[in-house]
C-alpha cells in the first residue's frame, strides 16, 4: 500500500485567480453594455430635446415695423414686414412657408405664389437673381414679405384687429397681432402696431 498524499494546495490558489479574472471579465463586459446603455439613452433624451425645441420656437421673427397700404382709403390692399431667422435658427426655404391673414370677419391662408419676396439682405456672394431669390433663408439675411390680403373694408377696414400667421416648414407658427389705424388715406402707407 503506498502511502503517497496528492498535495493539491498548489491547485488552490490557481483556481482562485482564475475565478477572480472571470469575474473581473464578466464585470468589464457587463459596464461595458451598461455604460453603453446609458451613453445611447443620453444622446436620444438630447435629440428629443432639440427637437422639442425646435418645434416648440418659431424658426422665423419679424424685423422692423409692419406696413400697410391702401389705395382707396377704406381697404387694406397690402400688408408688409421683414422676416429673418430666429437666434440659433436653421435655414428656412421660403418657398414652403405659407401666411394666414386673419381677422373677426374673413380667415385667409397664402402660399409662396401669392405671396412676393424682396431680398433686403442677403449673404454673399450676392445671388445674381437676388430679386426672384425664393430660396433659402440663411443667417444673416432678410427678406420683405408683401401679402395682399384682397378682403373688403368690412372684413379689414379702419380700427380693425387683424393677425398674420407666418408658418413655416418647421417650428412654431409666428403670430403677427397689429390693428388698422382709425383713419385712411389714399395711396398711403401706415406703420401699424
Amino acid at each position: 500500500m503506498s502511502s503517497r498524499k496528492h498535495n493539491d494546495e498548489g491547485f488552490t490558489g490557481l483556481e482562485a485567480a482564475i475565478v477572480l479574472i472571470a469575474f473581473v471579465v464578466v464585470a468589464a463586459v457587463f459596464s461595458y453594455v451598461v455604460l453603453g446603455a446609458g451613453f445611447f439613452t443620453t444622446q436620444k433624451a438630447q435629440q428629443t430635446v432639440h427637437t422639442g425645441v425646435s418645434q416648440a420656437t418659431s424658426a422665423v421673427e419679424p424685423s422692423g415695423p409692419v406696413s400697410i397700404h391702401s389705395a382707396d382709403g377704406s381697404t387694406i390692399d397690402n400688408i408688409t414686414f421683414y422676416l429673418q431667422l430666429a437666434a440659433g435658427g436653421s435655414p428656412v426655404d421660403m418657398s414652403k412657408v405659407t401666411y394666414t391673414v386673419s381677422t373677426s370677419q374673413n380667415v385667409q391662408t397664402f402660399t409662396n405664389a401669392s405671396v412676393l419676396y424682396s431680398w433686403v439682405q442677403q449673404n454673399q456672394p450676392i445671388d445674381p437673381n437676388q430679386g426672384l431669390h425664393a430660396g433659402l433663408l440663411n443667417p444673416r439675411e432678410m427678406v420683405l414679405v408683401s401679402v395682399d390680403p384682397g378682403f373688403t373694408a368690412a372684413q379689414l377696414g379702419v380700427n380693425s384687429p387683424f393677425v398674420v400667421q407666418v408658418n413655416p416648414p418647421i417650428g412654431a407658427a409666428l403670430p403677427i397681432a397689429r390693428t388698422v389705424p382709425a383713419g385712411l388715406t389714399p395711396n398711403q402707407w401706415y406703420e401699424v402696431y
